[in-house]
């Protein structure tokens, strides 16, 4: 029974020899002769007390210091200029934000409000014009903000160098300032030291008088940029900083050094252990693999093709370089001095299950082995393995040699690509392996598949080469459910999309033979009318009273045609994209009450009962407040001339759940409207199929226009005779 544990045990010293070594590689160098106070593990706390020592204690700027060395740059001055554009630009932006507030006092007769909106908006636009044109006005202004931080920066300063004494009473200084010969001290550095780091002239301490972590962090907080160089000063000291032995019972060091010395002892305990388990693992390597062979389950995986073992064998190594990693962390991990027993209980935890894994992955090997230890076995085993009938099925993918080269040519650039990449981003932790084993669990079942569906692809293309030439008696064969059996069915369906082709051809050429109809039936009406009424004018035996009734009709039709070329011209403009949009921020709760607002008689004398829903807060957006005016005026004037008399007209603004602004117009309409609204869209596009009303059949189309101008939506819903049409933007 005894006997049977030997070669147990050399496996299990196997594995800690190994794991001491992977250990020793990585730490040997930190603990073999050293104490806490010659170790890396001080640094960190010396860098921190060295970099904040200066700005906090020993080179303490007074504002006035500050402020003396503040520097506005020309560049700094054009960046402020133009911040937010030209003076063109800026001076637009401020009189369309004082525009409807000043038009809105004068529609309430608010005088006062008035006047004073426009001095602000007068003194607003002196201010802009005046940085444009004078560089003191603007480096005034910058100098104003950099001192104002400079201020706050100090005050920051005095808070903080209060922490910092307190927080660092352990640390023992007297350090002289060579170029002014003051010395500044803390402690008592002659007490006998447990660390001292000595300055000389050769190599003095230099500091800084700006702490340049706080003047950011209050930096970032405004839209003031400074160089702290301009601000930044070094100083250089000689003398002694140190920790005394008594201070070194300080909590701070304590934490420190006790975690530094629980490690080194658990450190010289695996190393030495492993020294041991080395002789006993040598001793017993004859019998770890009888031991290994005899195990069961051998049998099983045998009779399995050679792809899994090799599958496993590489998942297990993964897995056992992760465990690694794991147990070593655990050592070199946080050790909170009231809870050791759960510092050591996970410790071994993991490093049991190191043990576990690191058994599996050597079980698996030496298994593997024994499969292939000859060069017949090894053969046998290649040839009835999938790897081997995955490369016999693939060979399909050479029927088209050009693409055979681009598919190798892609997967070797895209494992290239994305192993540096990995590489890279993980190499600073020194486990390039882990690369590997992601490139592998990734990559090679991509590639296996990506390879099979090339073949495919190539007898697809062949298909489709005889349809091309007019063989269309079989259809592309479809395998699977891959895209490619997809494209294939789409293949198959070729003939019912030719069909569909030519329903969209015909109904395209329907739509542009209306196009013209609508645009020579809507121009000639009022031309045709100009014309009547001019020969009638040219009659000299009518009346003064008939003359005046045919120029009022002349005047009406000629801005009838007027319009209509107008809103044509809009709209071709606007769909070839050579419409400039004037962006600001637009208070759209106020625009869309202004803009119906215009329309609540118009609205009241064709019988219809306006029902406006609207926020009590502002809603804001970015668009050009005269063409979102024009897209809600059309949509109002659409209403005005379809709407059923006697009816409700629901016109609502909202934030939706999803952050955008809707407006939604809802109506009755008086014609009978199709079912595919969406062709109210279309140009010189109608509800009145008849023609009767005097529209031009271009608002939906100027509005549609508008709206994707802006990146916005747009839609039409038809319920029976209810009219509805809804358009969202991102709200601001």
């Amino acid at each position: 029974m005894v006997k049977n544990w030997k070669p147990l045990l050399a496996l299990i010293c196997l594995i800690w020899v190994i794991f001491g070594i992977v250990t020793f590689s990585k730490v040997g160098y930190r603990y073999i002769g050293k104490s806490y106070f010659q170790s890396e593990n001080l640094q960190p706390q010396l860098d921190n007390f060295q970099s904040e020592l200066g700005p906090l204690v020993l080179n303490v700027p007074t504002a006035e210091d500050l402020k003396s060395k503040i520097v506005v740059t020309q560049s700094e001055i054009e960046e402020h200029r133009n911040r937010y554009g030209t003076l063109g630009e800026q001076i637009g932006n401020i009189k369309a934000q004082y525009e409807a507030r000043i038009q809105e006092a004068a529609n309430v007769n608010a005088t006062d409000l008035k006047t004073k909106l426009e001095k602000e908006r007068e003194a607003k636009i002196k201010d802009i014009t005046t940085n444009f044109g004078d560089d003191e006005h603007v480096r005034k202004k910058i100098l104003t903000q950099k001192e104002a931080l400079v201020d706050k920066y100090i005050n920051a300063v005095q808070e903080e160098a209060k922490s910092f004494v307190k927080t660092n009473n352990h640390w023992s200084y007297e350090l002289t300032n060579i170029d002014s010969g003051q010395t500044f001290t803390s402690g008592n550095v002659s007490d006998s030291s447990a660390f001292k780091i000595k300055y000389t002239d050769q190599h003095p301490l230099t500091t800084s008088n700006i702490s340049s972590g706080y003047l950011n962090a209050i930096f970032y907080q405004t839209d003031t940029v400074m160089d702290t160089e301009d601000l930044s000063e070094t100083f250089d000291y000689t003398g002694i900083i140190s920790i005394s032995k008594k201070s070194a019972q300080a909590e701070q060091i304590m934490v420190g050094y006790n975690n530094f010395i629980t490690h080194q002892y658990i450190f010289f305990f695996i190393w030495l252990t492993s020294i041991v388990a080395a002789i006993f693992a040598w001793k017993g390597r004859k019998e770890v693999l009888p031991m290994i062979q005899a195990l069961k389950g051998k049998e099983a995986l045998a009779k399995m093709r050679i792809d899994y073992p090799i599958g496993l064998l590489i998942i297990s190594a993964f897995v056992y370089l992760i465990a690694t990693q794991i147990a070593y962390r655990s050592i070199v991990g946080y050790m909170d001095p009231e809870n050791y027993i759960s510092y050591v209980t996970d410790m071994l935890l993991k490093i049991g299950i190191l043990f576990i894994v690191a058994m599996l992955f050597f079980v698996q090997l030496i298994w593997l082995y024994d499969r292939v230890n000859t060069v017949q076995k090894l053969e046998e085993n290649l040839k009835a393995s999938y790897l081997w009938s995955l490369g016999e099925s693939i060979t399909d993918l050479f029927l088209n040699r050009s693409i055979a080269l681009h598919t190798i040519v892609m997967i070797g650039a895209a494992f290239f690509g994305g192993g540096s990449l990995v590489a890279f981003l993980l190499s600073g932790d020194g486990f390039p392996f882990l690369v590997l084993g992601i490139c592998a669990m990734i990559g090679i079942p991509a590639m296996i598949l990506f390879l099979s569906r090339m073949g495919y692809l190539n007898r697809i293309m062949k298909d489709t080469k005889d349809m091309a030439e007019g063989r269309l008696n079989r259809d592309v064969k479809v395998m699977g459910k891959s895209p490619l059996a997809g494209h294939a069915e789409n293949l198959n369906h070729l003939r019912e999309g030719v069909r569909t082709s030519m329903h969209e051809q015909a109904k395209s050429e329907r739509l542009k033979s209306e196009l013209i109809t609508n645009v020579s039936h809507d121009l000639r009406t009022p031309l045709t009318s100009i014309i009547t009424y001019t020969d009638l004018l040219k009659n000299p035996d009518i009346t003064e009273e008939e003359r005046k009734q045919y120029i009022h009709i002349l005047d009406k039709k000629s801005e009838r045609l007027k319009l209509l070329i107008e809103d044509l011209f809009e709209v071709s403009k606007m769909a070839s994209g050579n419409m400039e949009l004037h962006r600001s921020r637009v208070d759209l709760t106020q625009l869309v009450q202004q803009a119906v607002g215009e329309h609540e008689e118009d609205l009241a004398q064709a019988h219809l009962d306006l029902r406006m829903t609207k926020p009590h807060e502002p809603i804001y957006a970015y668009v050009d407040g005269q063409k979102w005016w024009r897209l809600i005026d059309n949509l109002i004037v659409n209403v005005l001339k379809y709407a059923l008399e006697g009816t409700r007209v629901y016109v609502t603004l909202k934030r939706t759940a999803e952050g955008d602004a809707e407006f939604t117009v809802k109506n009755v309409a008086k014609y009978e409207i199709s079912e595919n609204a969406d062709e109210l869209f279309e140009r010189f596009k109608r509800a009145d199929a008849s023609r009767h009303t005097e529209g031009s059949g271009l608002g939906l189309a100027i509005a549609q226009s508008i709206v994707d101008l802006h990146g916005a939506r747009m839609s039409i819903e038809v319920d029976g005779d209810l009219f509805k049409v809804i358009v969202r933007i991102p709200a601001a």
